[in-house]
């Protein structure tokens, strides 16, 4: 679907403001050609675009909109917070409502610190993770994207991926150098660097289901392995949850795997929308945080009332709805549609699910890591996308993403979106 007239005047004259065009790089298609739309409102498990035409939406902007978009009882609680003020540079009653839900959710959490993004929750949990242990190396997964700070954007997923630059430009060596990369679901590369480097790591961090290379799963035993092998060596295990936190158990992966990890970082769906991140843990690691201890982190915006209102409310949306046993049931029917229609078409495209969260990758290979998910026919996949656009389905524009389903999409969502999908693979 070309991008209509409207769409296009405002992409042109972004352009000529923003780099790009876009405010992120997977916003700009370029991994699957074309000109992307601009959207006027969203509302349920629908956008509409400026040009006035609507799409069931499978991005769900990455991930937040758990209810779907616009819900009822987040906007209220909007309007609401708002009206007392946005923001304070004050501890709120918010701030301290949403710390010991958090705490009360997430099994390994004993305190936690908010902020205002993912990439700003990843960050500071990696600097507590050194100050506490008073080493320097960093592990972490190829493909894992855990934000764009200098330590992390090192063989990452998500956009930069997407762009097929996974290391950045403007990332000094020195940063680079002290970031160990290893292959997920690998055990013997993960045994031998621990033989080897294990005494002068300070943190592993990883997305217990990486989600920004599409969603790959662990193998049996991986999360437990990392477990093992990091308590062994005296090294602070980082569960990056942003993504899953809150997405597929109120506990998020921890929870469904029975792994604690040391520290976990969260964004996305605790802020209903609006920008917020967390990060959490042992008590007696997140207490050397300033005021109480050596490592600093700050923000103006942290536990910004709106924001956490927002959040607040979405989570006991969540919970008075039962919400993620009827995300499983809305995933298993998209699930069940996608494996009839891959026989149908005697096609072998591996499909991945959990929750409410799956993927398609478009190559025949098991994949279980970064290289594997490489292997996908990228012009397929352009082709499937731009068949679902044109016909009013958008899903991410990019193989190496994870989609996400609502408690606003309905069966009759998932038949529509199932004969358009089928329609698209015929095509192929």
């Amino acid at each position: 679907m070309p991008s209509g007239p409207i769409s296009t005047k405002l992409f042109e004259l972004a352009k000529n403001h923003i780099p790009g065009g876009v405010n992120s790089p997977v916003r700009a298609f370029r991994n699957v050609g074309g000109d992307p739309f601009f959207v006027r409102r969203a509302k349920g498990c629908r956008i509409w675009d400026v040009d006035g035409r609507e799409m069931i939406d499978f991005v769900g902007t990455w991930g937040p909109a758990i209810l779907g978009h616009a819900p009822v009882p987040v906007i209220e609680a909007i309007h609401s917070a708002a009206k007392e003020g946005v923001s304070f540079g004050i501890p709120n009653p918010y701030e301290v409502e949403m710390a010991r839900t958090i705490c009360e959710w997430v099994p390994s959490i004993e305190k936690v610190r908010m902020v205002s993004s993912g990439t700003e929750a990843t960050m500071s949990a990696i600097r507590l993770a050194r100050g506490f242990t008073r080493r320097h190396r960093l592990v972490k997964f190829d493909g894992c994207y855990h934000g764009h700070s200098d330590s992390l954007l090192v063989a990452a997923g998500s956009g930069a991926l997407t762009h097929g630059h996974p290391d950045s430009a403007g990332v000094p060596p020195a940063f680079a150098e002290l970031t160990t990369v290893l292959p997920f679901n690998d055990e013997a590369a993960l045994e031998e660097f621990f033989d080897r480097q294990g005494h002068e790591t300070a943190a592993l961090i990883v997305e217990p289901y990486p989600a920004n290379a599409g969603l790959i799963l662990p193998k049996p035993g991986f999360l437990q392995k990392l477990r093992d092998i990091t308590a062994k060596h005296g090294v602070i295990l980082i569960f990056d949850e942003v993504m899953t936190g809150f997405r597929l158990a109120k506990g998020g992966v921890q929870e469904i795997e029975g792994i604690k990890p040391d520290l976990t970082c969260l964004g996305k769906v605790i802020g209903g929308g609006l920008p917020v991140g967390a990060f959490g843990g042992r008590a007696d690691i997140m207490d050397h945080l300033a005021p109480l201890g050596p490592v600093y982190q700050a923000g103006t915006l942290s536990g910004n009332p709106v924001a956490l209102a927002a959040g607040l409310a979405q989570l006991r949306e969540l919970e008075r709805q039962n919400g993620y046993a009827a995300l499983e049931d809305l995933g298993r029917m998209m699930e069940d549609a996608v494996l009839g229609i891959l026989r149908s078409k005697g096609l072998n495209y591996r499909w991945y699910r959990r929750g409410s969260m799956f993927c398609l990758f478009f190559t025949e290979k098991e994949v279980g890591n970064l290289q594997d998910a490489k292997t996908s026919d990228l012009a397929a996949f352009r082709r499937f996308f731009h068949h679902c656009l044109d016909n009013g389905v958008y899903f991410a524009p990019s193989q190496f993403e994870t989609g996400f389903i609502s408690m606003a999409h309905t069966e009759a969502d998932m038949t529509r979106t199932a004969e358009i999908a089928a329609a698209a693979l015929a095509a192929l």
